[in-house]
C-alpha cells in the first residue's frame, strides 16, 4: 500500500533531524495522519544516543514527509529561508493545524485570521506557512 501511495505523489519534503527523526515523524503522523515507515541502522552509531533513523517516510492524504537522522558533514543548521507550505481549506482547518503543530491551545487572538498566510514554527524548529484563500 505504501508503494501505491508513493506512486501517485508528485513531490514531498525531506527534513534532516539529527537524532530526533523518529520523534518528529511520529509527531507529524499525529498531526496529519497517514502511514509511517522507518528504516533503522542495526546498531547505535558514535555520536547518537539512540539507533539512528536511516530514512523515514510519512505518507498521508495531504502531505509526504521524508526524513533522516543522518546529516551532512557541516551539520544541521536551522535556517530562515525555508518553510513548508500547507494549503488549508478554511480558517477552521488552519486553526486546527496551528494547534496540532505547535502543541498549544488555540487562541484566536494569537493569529490574525484575516491574513492569507500564517507562519508557525513546530516543536522541531520546522517553519510552516499555513495558507487559506480569503
Amino acid at each position: 500500500m505504501l508503494v501505491q501511495q508513493m506512486e501517485r505523489l508528485q513531490s514531498g519534503i525531506f527534513i534532516t533531524f539529527s537524532g530526533n527523526c523518529r520523534a518528529a515523524l511520529t509527531f507529524y503522523q499525529a498531526c496529519f495522519g497517514g502511514t509511517l515507515h522507518f528504516e533503522m541502522f542495526d546498531e547505535p552509531l558514535q555520536g547518537y544516543t539512540e539507533v539512528p533513523v536511516v530514512s523515514a517516510t510519512l505518507i498521508s492524504e495531504r502531505i509526504a514527509i521524508y526524513g533522516s537522522d543522518l546529516v551532512h558533514n557541516e551539520g544541521r543548521k536551522v535556517g530562515n529561508y525555508l518553510a513548508v507550505f500547507m494549503p488549508c481549506a478554511d480558517i477552521t482547518e488552519r486553526e486546527e493545524l496551528i494547534t496540532r503543530l505547535t502543541s498549544r491551545k488555540n487562541k484566536k487572538e494569537d493569529w490574525n485570521t484575516k491574513h492569507k498566510f500564517i507562519e508557525v514554527t513546530d516543536l522541531f524548529n520546522v517553519r510552516w506557512i499555513l495558507g487559506v484563500a480569503i
